[in-house]
């Protein structure tokens, strides 16, 4: 009886409370980590949207690592913390907040990664139709890597390395590794978004010039569509950057491309999927926008253990300010239609 009660009392305490009314969100923006204070300082991801969108209504929120910002036009900003265990705590907990009215508003994660300079370049953004999770696998260390195996990375219960799909099935697996999102919300962020300006700068044009085998890393910033992995373990170099790339086709198929990776994503959407569960949050209105800072392997004549800790070229300011940029111009787009799909208004103004 008492099994059957907790998660009754667990869902109610999740509802609004007699008298008060939730406040229906429109947009929620899913930052993943700040500086220092989400306002007056250097920002990180937080702090552009307080200030410059600008939110600026605060809400007390312990149950994550910075208060929530919003405004009166329904925009609600949360910061997350680094790693997908703070991702997953702190949108659960925002998701099941009696305040807030979540259950038809997009969610917009705009966040800076790491890029693959096979297809991207520095201060780039980056709308995903797949997130893979790159941290439930086996592995084993690399000295100790069998000669004829590529990597020591593994599908859960695997004995090898996959080779082609149908081997990550071998073993045992989980249902959080492959989140595909709705394609159609992805296209329409880049088209909404592809002619938005970036920055670019001499630091970072000079850092580029070092990719000497990669056209694409040589390129300035622009608005792409690419798929990101997500991974608590950060990780780096030629040879971690060839698995990635095999690990999403393995997971999201033939036709996805890794170009960026990440330390969040898979908590967020694993948390936005049980908080469709309840009903208390769509997962088919996400979107992922994640922009270069930093590329994920070395330029020939640096190794690995260099290019992993090398700073950021501006600090990795350009690529915060893209993710504002490209990500505030989408949000434009979601109010304007909200609570429709952004499409359906078009098609409706066109007629």
């Amino acid at each position: 009886m008492a099994r059957g009660f907790l998660p009754v009392f667990f869902l109610l305490l999740s509802l609004p409370l007699p008298g008060l009314s939730a406040e229906p969100i429109k947009v929620v923006v899913v930052t993943m980590f700040e500086r220092g204070a989400p306002q007056g300082d250097v920002p990180g991801e937080l702090q552009r949207w307080v200030e410059k969108f600008p939110l600026p209504r605060e809400h007390a929120f312990p149950a994550g690592p910075f208060p929530l910002f919003s405004n009166d036009d329904g925009v609600l900003a949360v910061c997350t913390g680094g790693g997908i265990a703070n991702a997953t705590a702190t949108i659960m907990a925002l998701g099941q907040d009696p305040r807030f009215d979540l259950s038809k508003a997009y969610w917009l994660v705009a966040g800076i990664a790491g890029g693959d300079p096979e297809d991207t370049s520095l201060g780039s953004a980056v709308w995903a139709e797949h997130v893979v999770d790159g941290d439930l696998l086996y592995e084993i260390d690399a000295r100790e890597i069998p000669e004829d195996w590529p990597w020591g990375l593994m599908p859960l219960g695997a004995k090898a390395p996959a080779k082609k799909p149908e081997d990550i099935y071998t073993g045992w697996t989980v249902d959080t590794i492959h989140f595909a999102l709705n394609r159609d919300l992805a296209a329409w962020a880049f088209e909404a978004t592809k002619t938005v300006p970036l920055e670019d700068s001499p630091a970072m044009a000079a850092f580029r010039k070092a990719f000497t085998a990669h056209p694409a890393a040589q390129q300035a910033p622009s608005v792409q569509r690419g798929d990101t992995l997500a991974s608590s373990t950060y990780w780096h170099g030629a040879l971690m950057n060839r698995w990635a790339n095999s690990w999403v086709k393995l997971y999201a198929g033939e036709s996805a491309n890794f170009v960026t990776t990440n330390m969040e994503d898979t908590g967020t959407l694993t948390a936005l999927g049980r908080l469709g569960a309840l009903g208390l949050a769509d997962p088919e209105r996400v979107l992922v926008l994640r922009t270069v800072s930093n590329y994920s392997m070395p330029p020939a004549g640096r190794d690995a253990a260099w290019s992993s800790t090398a700073p950021y070229p501006d600090q990795g300011q350009p690529a915060l300010e893209a993710a504002f940029r490209v990500g505030s111009k989408a949000l434009e787009g979601l109010l304007a239609a909200w609570p429709a799909l952004p499409w359906e208004v078009d098609a409706g103004a066109a007629q």
